[in-house]
């Protein structure tokens, strides 16, 4: 029997969190919410995450020090940033250090999906379609 794969997100504002958390759900996937990256870190789910979806700008750690801080541990999970204050240079950033994808809010739900396909197809050793 195949595992649900683990949808991890993170993101300070709650309404963004139960929102992506519901396409999630309802794509058939293990949905888990997170309000910081520290949360998120300190979770069993910080090393069984198939995807995580994060937001760039939060207190404390930021989704690219969040980034950086899983490189750090050798772990390859996929991510997908979103944002609410897009800047080329961070997207940049992200991309060149492995992100799946960089949406900014509020972001179409299927270009999550296609980024979330892109994650998984990864995960899996795959190629990805574009």
């Amino acid at each position: 029997m195949q595992k649900t794969p683990v949808i991890s997100i993170v993101d300070d504002d709650e309404s963004v969190r139960q929102a992506v958390r519901s396409l999630v759900c309802s794509l058939e996937l293990d949905a888990q919410t997170f309000a910081s990256a520290e949360e998120y870190l300190s979770s069993p789910y910080a090393s069984e995450t198939d995807c995580l979806i994060s937001d760039v700008q939060m207190p404390e750690m930021s989704g690219i020090e969040l980034q950086e801080h899983l490189a750090a541990r050798g772990w390859r999970t996929p991510i997908i940033f979103v944002t609410a204050f897009p800047d080329r240079r961070i997207e940049a950033r992200a991309m060149k250090a492995g992100a799946i994808g960089f949406l900014n809010k509020p972001f179409d739900g299927q270009a999550l999906i296609r980024c979330i396909d892109a994650a998984l197809a990864s995960r899996r050793g795959e190629a990805v379609r574009a």
